[in-house]
């Protein structure tokens, strides 16, 4: 079996990180399939929202993997197949894979069904809606092993979490559970982890209902005014507005309001 399940349904991308007897654990072949599958969802107009979880009852994922995936960057180990080598020789294909760096204006939804660590904390925190297991746990143990979490952490956690709860969990390592990282704001919601998928794909179904265009502008325009003063932000809104108020669908959702019909949006 592949270490990544990627699956189309219904406009809902569904990528899987199929790993469980190691916990989920990025190693190259996971992260070239990650990478892919992120760029067929870019490129693909038919999906309209993307849900990302791992395999298993136990783990979305324990991070990367430490004794194929650092060794590897390190120079600890020498490359041994094809997944090796094409990670080499594109590294960029890491940051693809955590969407570091990446200009994904389509949304993304994570299921953690359990532990959820280092590298797995590192790319929940490139999705835009997050639903825990009552039992997931979570971290950024790197610091530990002497080493960082370089996958978008030291720049996206402290944007998310108030400052001083980001620098506790970057500089100390420790896990958190799923109910400090809801208190802190890390993830929506908390559920039994036998309706951890239900409820992510009932966001999934609602998001992929709405205005494609106007779900893209609302995440690109959210993105871009964070590193921008509130006066730019006002601008990347107004010009997102434009784009959207030109399109069919705009048209259409008043349309089928006024009818009291469901509208039929086309992403255009």
């Amino acid at each position: 079996m592949p270490s990544l399940l990627y699956e189309k349904r219904d406009g809902i991308a569904y990528l899987t990180l199929n790993r469980p007897e190691v916990r989920n654990a990025l190693d190259p072949e996971t992260i070239c399939r990650l990478a892919d599958a992120w760029q067929d969802y870019m490129s693909d107009d038919s999906l309209r929202v993307a849900i990302i979880t791992g395999a298993g009852d136990k783990a979305f994922s324990s991070g990367a993997d430490l004794g194929k995936l650092i060794p590897l960057f390190t120079g600890a180990r020498q490359p041994q197949d094809e997944w090796d080598r094409r990670l080499l020789a594109h590294r960029d294909l890491t940051c693809l894979a955590l969407l570091r760096g990446v200009e994904l204006y389509k949304p993304v939804i994570a299921a953690i069904n359990g532990f959820c660590l280092a590298g797995g904390t590192e790319l929940i925190q490139a999705t835009d809606i997050r639903i825990a297991a009552a039992h997931a746990t979570f971290g950024l143990m790197e610091v530990k092993r002497a080493i960082i979490p370089a996958g978008g952490s030291m720049v996206r956690l402290p944007r998310q979490i108030p400052f001083c709860k980001a620098m506790e969990i970057l500089l100390v390592g420790d896990p958190i559970s799923a109910q400090e990282a809801y208190r802190i704001g890390l993830v929506n919601y908390i559920v039994p982890a036998e309706q951890v998928m239900a409820t992510t794909e009932a966001f999934a179904r609602k998001i992929a209902e709405n205005g494609p265009i106007a779900v893209r502008k609302i995440k690109e325009t959210v993105l871009k005014a964070l590193s921008v003063s509130v006066e730019e932000g006002f601008k990347l809104e107004n010009e997102s507005a434009r784009v959207v108020m030109q399109t069919d669908d705009a048209k259409e959702g008043p349309r089928a309001f006024i009818e009291k019909r469901k509208p039929h949006y086309i992403g255009r």
